[in-house]
């Protein structure tokens, strides 16, 4: 498995905000992660990616995380695009490209990198010389997976993606994580509330309520399933 977390657990203070959540993600997977607000769905990529301590275990291609700080898993190939973006809005689109690949040495290979991404998102191409601040809210979307990509990850963990955007790019961005998926063989977890659209491209899918998994299946199963949508996931 790329990612195997076993009994996770997380706490803000006294209060906890994770129990015990088990799960794997194998490798070239899309895994989608679901549920409604505050069903601890950011906290889990914090944990995984170091910026949040936890209980429990967390392995990333056999190798556990618990000692390992976060920019070391970033150079063992877990990207994280957190909710927002993150984008650094003061910065043209190419500087936002080259400070995703700051732990790249190889110059030749930064230059073929930003190639390759600027095909796959041509619009940032064409903004290259932009602030990222003025572009629009899918193409900073874009811009944020782009900047991820740029450190070669094998496992690309994103928060949100769908927020602030309308559906169409919602539709648009999803459609770009499966050629990833399937045509760069990148491993995927991707945590949203839009349900329907995710399920759509998702191969399986883990939903989270109040910090625990509570269900779980192969995408195409729980797309049709009501009393999921209603009883965790918030939707009529």
């Amino acid at each position: 498995m790329t990612l195997d977390l076993r009994n996770l657990s997380v706490f803000y203070g006294k209060t906890q905000a994770l129990f015990d959540c088990s799960f794997s993600v194998g490798e070239g997977e899309f895994v989608a992660l679901l549920g409604s607000n505050g069903a601890g769905k950011t906290t889990l990529l914090r944990a995984v990616s170091g910026l949040l301590p936890f209980k429990g275990s967390v392995a990333f291609a056999g190798k556990a995380l618990d000692k390992i700080v976060a920019q070391k898993r970033l150079a063992l190939g877990i990207a994280h695009i957190p909710q927002g973006r993150g984008t650094f809005s003061e910065f043209t689109v190419d500087e936002n490209l080259s400070l995703g690949a700051t732990i790249v040495s190889n110059r030749s290979q930064v230059r073929e990198d930003k190639e390759r991404w600027y095909e796959t998102f041509p619009r940032l191409r064409e903004r290259r010389n932009q602030l990222a601040g003025n572009l629009s809210g899918g193409e900073q979307q874009m811009l944020a997976v782009a900047r991820a990509l740029m450190s070669r990850p094998k496992l690309l963990m994103c928060d949100e993606p769908s927020l602030g955007l309308a559906p169409s790019i919602t539709q648009e961005i999803l459609a770009i994580f499966k050629t990833l998926n399937k045509d760069h063989g990148m491993t995927l977890l991707v945590v949203e509330q839009n349900v329907d659209i995710t399920l759509q491209y998702a191969d399986r899918a883990f939903v989270i309520e109040a910090g625990q998994i509570v269900a779980s299946g192969a995408a195409k199963e729980l797309i049709g399933n009501e009393d999921i949508k209603k009883s965790y996931l918030g939707v009529a």
